[in-house]
């Protein structure tokens, strides 16, 4: 993988790490290289080694960090072999990091043009006033508006996406040659994430910069990668073009990892691909292929030895055994897609009778929000005048943008908040009244929610028996401890978890385990509807694959209504029946799940369609990103409206705008 035209190189890298429990093997001879102007993108599952990796090129790993063996070369010099004031002088001016959550990366209480200009004043000795000027240059370089009043501000007063364009721009400051970029958009919405990835490809084409890209998203690399090294158990397993990688994978965890993602082409009739099993433990490293106990075409030797890189091309190399030439083929076809039998839903809402009544009613919902007092008291409106329901045993998607009150429009159902106005009704019945909390118990009684961060929707004092039991204790749905415990354990294997984990605590799952414990809380009282919120965001691809088809599955054999919010499109499109699109407050168009995605008529449904990244390299290259601009409304004059255009397809626009919509059809 060396290369003469290299400006990084790193050779037989191994890097552990001392804990209680024993010494980490976290990376085993890895080697790397990076070429002037091009990016490198490393994959894999978390725990793979990615962001060990590129922490050892910066020297920041912590203290119980040890680089057994191996070399980082970069100018000529040896980064392994340098102290902290040597490696400072390098980090930030020639090798520069941008890490997966801005919000830690900024210091909370520095304005954020100070945050800027400190890496000029004490990297480059530049004055202040010169400082300040590159900084506000800096800003307007990443997109930044008003950038005079944005330099006084504090990282707070900036969204998301905004507070990562500072993190790229102070990344930028000192015209580093090597960009490290780890995991930057895991947490963005797709269309603030495009922004991000074209901001990145400009600047990197501007400044002929080498950047190293972490991610276990696909359909990014896709986009921005030339060349793509996947890791697995501490190792590089293939490295090639992004297209070899995409269109011949050889490594059977490549082929695996790229048939467990979702396309726009798949409903939820197809059962995603799980890689089975867990990813290796490296406090006790496995002497043969890492990848064996998992790899469905794993032979005696993967057991007993590593395989070497066989050369597939002369920039595409695979360690796996099935290159040999006694080995059985195999091709990725092997990994794809399994349909099941049952009916796809293409049509569903289309088809159902007249007069059957929805097992939820949003009508005219309005979720506002106060803050300050007196003059300076600002109105949030988070929900604003949102009607929609949802059929008894479908599946209903909510996207948007993150602030666009899909997560509040939820909580406002379940009755976390009490709504402003309007009406929600559940079963017939109205349950958005102001009770008391012992009504709104009985009345959402039959509601549940799964929510977003596991770790932080569980209680970590509390064993997984007491939190999934704690349910049918509060609804005193079993008179003992007995039956509860034995119902808990029910739970548990129909999540795919064991009554052994049922005395554990949170801390001792992984991610995609802690999302089951949530899906069993949530299901353990046998609700008629469930809430969804984003219960799949920042997992790994194998761990997206496991927790959507436990859902698929529990919600055909229960026969469970479902509202799915999320911002991942092309997973809502896997997992819905009908799509509603939010936007600020409002919904902009509902329609069916295929309908929708073929035939979208809002001009924030289509920007919000061209920024799903595609695993696709064919597919990206020639992507043509919509971006949304509000102001093409005129609102002054025509008041608008949510409008039928044709059966189940529904619009909010004002009439001109309908008739020219009705036209376009």
């Amino acid at each position: 993988m060396n290369n003469g035209s290299s400006i990084l190189e790193v050779r037989d890298l191994y890097v552990t790490f001392n804990t209680y429990a024993g010494k980490v093997h976290a990376v085993r001879g890895v080697d790397l290289s990076l070429r002037k102007g091009e990016t490198l993108a490393i994959v894999g599952e978390s725990g793979s080694g990615k962001s060990v990796t590129a922490r050892t090129v910066m020297g920041l790993l912590a203290k119980n960090a040890n680089i057994e063996r191996g070399e980082i070369l970069y100018k000529e010099k040896d980064l392994t072999k340098l102290n902290d004031n040597e490696m400072s002088n390098i980090r930030g001016s020639e090798i520069a990091m941008i890490f997966q959550d801005p919000m830690s990366s900024l210091d909370p209480v520095m304005k954020i043009g100070r945050q800027i200009t400190e890496a000029l004043r004490i990297k480059q000795g530049m004055p202040s006033e010169e400082a300040k000027k590159k900084a506000l240059e800096l800003m307007k370089a990443v997109g930044i508006d008003e950038v005079e009043k944005r330099f006084n501000q504090y990282p707070f007063q900036f969204s998301g996406g905004m507070r990562q364009r500072i993190v790229i721009a102070i990344a930028l400051a000192c015209d580093p040659d090597i960009l490290i970029c780890d995991e930057p958009t895991t947490a963005l919405d797709v269309t603030v994430q495009a922004k991000i990835l074209d901001l990145i490809k400009e600047i990197q084409k501007e400044r002929n910069i080498g950047v190293i890209f972490i991610t276990h998203d696909l359909g990014v690399v896709a986009n921005l990668a030339d060349r793509v090294a996947v890791m697995y158990g501490g190792k590089i397993v293939e490295y090639g073009t992004v297209d070899e990688i995409f269109k011949n994978p050889r490594n059977p965890y490549t082929m695996a990892l790229l048939s467990a993602m979702p396309d726009l082409e798949t409903d939820s009739s197809t059962e995603l691909y799980v890689i089975p099993g867990t990813p290796p433990n490296m406090l006790y490293p496995p002497k043969g292929d890492a990848f064996a106990p998992r790899n469905q075409f794993a032979m005696r030797i993967d057991l007993e030895e590593h395989p070497p890189m066989y050369k597939v091309s002369d920039t595409h190399y695979a360690a796996t055994w099935l290159l040999h030439e006694d080995a059985p083929k195999v091709d990725l076809n092997s990994y794809r897609k399994k349909t099941t039998d049952d009916r796809k839903i293409l049509d569903k809402i289309n088809q159902r009778p007249k007069d059957e009544k929805p097992i939820v009613e949003v009508k005219n919902l309005k979720q506002y929000f106060t803050s300050g007092f007196g003059r300076r008291k600002l109105v949030v409106k988070a929900v604003d005048d949102v009607s929609f329901h949802i059929y008894k045993g479908e599946t209903f998607g909510l996207v948007g943008e993150s602030g666009c009150g899909k997560t509040t429009t939820g909580r406002s159902i379940i009755r976390l908040y009490n709504p402003t106005d309007g009406e929600i009704y559940f079963k017939g019945k109205l349950i958005s009244k102001k009770s008391r909390h012992k009504e709104i118990k009985e009345n959402t009684r039959g509601i549940a929610m799964i929510f977003q961060d596991p770790i932080s929707s569980l209680n970590p004092r509390m064993t997984v028996k007491e939190i999934i039991g704690e349910g049918l204790r509060i609804n005193k749905l079993y008179n003992s401890e007995e039956e509860i415990t034995n119902k808990v354990y029910e739970m548990l294997e129909t999540v795919g978890l064991t009554k052994e984990h049922a005395n554990r605590y949170p801390h001792e799952f992984s991610g995609g385990q802690r999302q089951r414990i949530g899906v069993a809380r949530a299901l353990i009282t046998n609700p008629e509807l469930v809430i969804a919120d984003e219960p799949i965001s920042a997992l790994d691809v194998s761990i997206q694959a496991q927790i959507l088809n436990l859902l698929n599955n529990i919600k055909k054999e229960l026969g469970l209504t479902v509202m799915f919010i999320a911002h991942n499109l092309s997973v809502v499109k896997y997992f819905s029946d009908r799509i509603g699109v939010m936007y600020y407050g409002k919904l902009v168009e509902i329609a069916n799940a295929e309908e929708l995605y073929r035939n979208p008529l809002h001009p924030y449904t289509k920007s919000l369609l061209s920024a799903i990244p595609i695993p696709d390299p064919d597919y990206e290259k020639n992507r043509k990103h919509i971006y949304y601009d509000p102001t093409i409304h005129d609102y002054s004059i025509e008041k608008p409206e949510m409008v039928e255009i044709k059966e189940g397809h529904f619009i909010y626009a004002s009439p001109s705008e309908v008739e020219e919509y009705r036209k376009s059809l």
